[in-house]
């Protein structure tokens, strides 16, 4: 198929790229028991060989000096596509993997000078016969030292064969479920009330389901559970309309000490509806009780909502985007809220902690703390999540929208939105059985992801390399790298989109889940920005999870639209030595713009900014309740108890965040103790607003709210209020 553009609708492109074959990267350890040498060796128990002997016990380590190289010799030149570094403590900050024919005149293949250690995979290209890793600065006193050095080659065959998809008949797996106006409706209710029933209290299963409406008017009862998406196939959420409920229900969770008191919306995580107008029986309300994890995006709701129980229940985090309200919004007992381009026809009534309005129409004023309104009026650069479409001739599609500018409201107020739209046929269908070889082969030949709703248990990692590449999960699809590698890498490319994913830790320490940009990346995306969409990180709970980092970011101008990352506080492999994690967010990138950042209970700083021009609208954090004492969990620095929850370097110029939250619940040990919440520089491009401190139930301590400003907040003054900083 030759490569062409059809304009659709005036407002946007539908796209059609050619299909390109490429050789396959071997997963064969080529370099395994070879001939290696050193420049150096700590002593006789840590020689060359032992980088390339395919036991991660033995370790070759160098003199305490740099620069320091071990390299090993292939026997033959071949084309290297693949380097493995499984790094020891004392690992290289900098190095370069170079490549040679002869052994004595090196090329780089690649360089960094911020490495972190740990388990590395790095895709690299060159013909060679030796191999070297040449470090040239520690990360410590010590040596630089390799557990083990593993190299691939291309081994001369093509790609795995990529199915091709079919737009009007794709195969979406058998947890999607897609129904039309002339589906019985007696069968929708049925499905829908079979998976709420499953899903009710299903808080760490296994199971992922998507219910799809083409485009036409229902009579449905959605009450959406854990692990579900509902969402309508029309270009516009107008044109799927449910004539009944599409809502969240606290109704499982006790609270308090009345067992038979279940109003509790603390954990309802992980569900989404998007895309739909629900049009409510006259009379009635919607409830919509959530926490973490449950995005409302793309709606038309026709009457009026409640974000809580209706009584006294808790509920604890949610987002309003791109979407249309009629009634009024009633927040009650709501803890915090995020409402992004959506207009808000009836209002909004109520305030606890940290209600953040951005480029919302209807929001209420400015007003904090009593009521915490945060109100910012513009959102200035945003794109929203792409969508999966049903149009009008049978085909199945996935719109992305445009890149909008101090924008305002909903992006489809105005009739058909501005963006692109790219037929399924240009996409690869990814099922749970899907090896990840065939994963990348597809992504190498310009192909995007659709992923259907299931676990996606990884044995190696999803490398996005082209730009434009649209990364689409349905039902929650939950990644899970096996193997200690990252989930998934985005190459310093221009406009890569990824959305809709659960990354979910597995038992082997990944040092970071997902990357965006290597290290050292220096491109300018402002004009085409990589943007990330509800995508979820969790760290146990289902089982023993670890990873060091859940998402670095070093790539410019990357939009974070919805993001929930989260070391587990309950469910199964929960322990301060067992579902370890240091930090939740680093942001090496300059430029680099969140909505909706949700990140909690990480044993070290949750947060690292490093980048230069940075923004946040809306942080919500807890401090992670596991502590032991203040001697297990304590940050370097003269005097510091704990670590703070937003660390801003002290390299960092130009910052700033609105409607910022932290809260501490030390029930391990209440006497634990965080000296602040927020830590930055004092310099005058550093700036915060609406920022709020917790101490939950009073059980714990946070003595600041940023750096040494605002007052304790303990058992005698649980909610201590910033208006800006400074």
């Amino acid at each position: 198929m030759t490569a062409a553009t059809v304009t659709l609708l005036s407002t946007f492109t539908l796209i059609i790229t050619a299909n390109q074959a490429s050789a396959a990267c071997g997963t064969t350890n080529v370099a395994l028991n070879r001939p290696a040498t050193a420049s150096s060796t700590e002593n006789a128990g840590t020689p060359a060989s032992a980088a390339v002997d395919g036991n991660s016990g033995t370790r070759w380590s160098s003199a305490f000096s740099d620069p320091q190289w071990v390299q090993v010799d292939l026997g033959s030149a071949q084309a290297v596509c693949r380097v493995g570094l499984n790094w020891e403590a004392a690992y290289s900050s900098a190095f370069q993997i170079q490549l040679s024919a002869n052994g004595t005149s090196w090329t780089n293949a690649y360089s960094t000078t911020t490495s972190t250690g740990g388990n590395q995979s790095i895709d690299v290209v060159g013909t060679a016969r030796y191999v070297r890793i040449n470090g040239t600065a520690r990360a410590t006193g010590w040596g630089h030292s390799l557990w083990e050095m593993t190299v691939n080659v291309d081994d001369g065959s093509t790609d795995p064969t990529v199915p091709p998809t079919d737009p009007r008949n794709p195969n979406l797996g058998p947890n999607t479920f897609v129904y039309s106006p002339s589906t019985p409706q007696s069968e929708i209710q049925s499905r829908i009330n079979a998976i709420s029933t499953q899903m009710h209290t299903n808080q760490f299963g296994s199971q992922r389901y998507a219910v799809l409406f083409k485009p036409g008017t229902y009579n449905a009862d959605v009450n959406l559970r854990f692990y579900t998406q509902v969402a309508g196939l029309g270009l516009l959420p107008d044109q799927v309309n449910i004539n009944g409920h599409v809502r969240v229900e606290a109704d499982w969770l006790q609270q308090g000490e009345d067992p038979n008191y279940k109003g509790n919306a603390t954990q309802n995580f992980w569900r989404a509806a998007e895309n739909l107008s629900v049009t409510l029986p006259a009379g009635q309300i919607e409830r919509w009780a959530v926490a973490q994890a449950a995005p409302y995006r793309r709606m038309h709701l026709r009457g009026q909502v409640q974000l809580w129980d209706g009584y006294i229940g808790w509920a604890s985090g949610g987002l309003f985007a791109d979407s249309r309200i009629d009634g009024l919004v009633e927040s009650g007992s709501q803890q915090q809220f995020l409402t992004r381009n959506s207009d808000l026809n009836g209002g909004w009534s109520g305030s606890v902690w940290n209600m953040v309005f951005v480029g919302a129409n209807g929001s209420p004023p400015q007003n904090f703390p009593n009521p915490s309104h945060t109100v910012v009026s513009n959102t200035p650069v945003i794109r929203e999540k792409p969508f999966l479409y049903f149009d009008a001739a049978g085909n199945y599609n996935v719109f992305v929208p445009a890149l909008r500018q101090n924008a305002r409201g909903t992006s489809w107020s105005s009739g058909n939105p501005a963006g692109t739209s790219i037929s399924l046929s240009q996409f690869y269908v990814v099922h749970p059985t899907s090896p990840v070889a065939t994963i990348n082969a597809a992504l190498a030949q310009g192909k995007h992801l659709l992923f259907t709703p299931g676990v996606y248990n990884l044995t190696d990692t999803i490398r996005v390399t082209r730009p434009d590449t649209v990364i689409l999960g349905l039902g929650l699809a939950t990644l899970s790298p096996r193997t200690g590698l990252p989930a998934i890498t985005v190459a310093d490319v221009d406009g890569v989109k990824v959305a809709g994913l659960l990354i979910d830790a597995g038992p082997a320490n990944s040092p970071v889940l997902m990357e965006v940009g290597p290290a050292g990346s220096n491109a300018n995306h402002s004009a085409n920005p990589t943007s990330l969409h509800d995508v979820f990180f969790r760290i146990g709970g289902p089982g023993v999870g670890k990873a060091s980092t859940s998402l670095r970011i070093n790539s410019h101008d990357v939009i974070g639209d919805h993001l929930w990352l989260w070391r587990g506080d309950h469910g199964d492999g929960i322990g301060w030595d067992q579902n370890t994690a240091a930090n939740g967010l680093i942001v090496n990138g300059n430029n680099v713009t969140m909505y909706g950042l949700f990140v909690e209970h990480y044993q070290q700083y949750q947060v690292i900014w490093n980048g230069n021009g940075g923004r946040t609208y809306f942080f919500q954090n807890e401090m992670p309740y596991d502590p032991a004492s203040n001697a297990q969990w304590g940050s370097p620095g003269g005097g510091t108890q704990g670590w703070a929850a937003y660390k801003v370097a002290n390299s960092v110029t130009t910052h700033e965040a609105w409607g910022v939250g932290s809260y501490c619940f030390f029930n391990v040990n209440p006497g634990v103790v965080a000296s602040r919440s927020f830590e930055v520089p004092n310099t005058p491009g550093v700036r915060f607003h609406g920022l709020v401190s917790v101490s939950l139930g009073g059980v714990g301590t946070i003595n600041r709210v940023i750096n040494d400003t605002g007052a304790v907040a303990n058992t005698a003054n649980q909610v201590s209020y910033v208006p800006n900083y400074p």
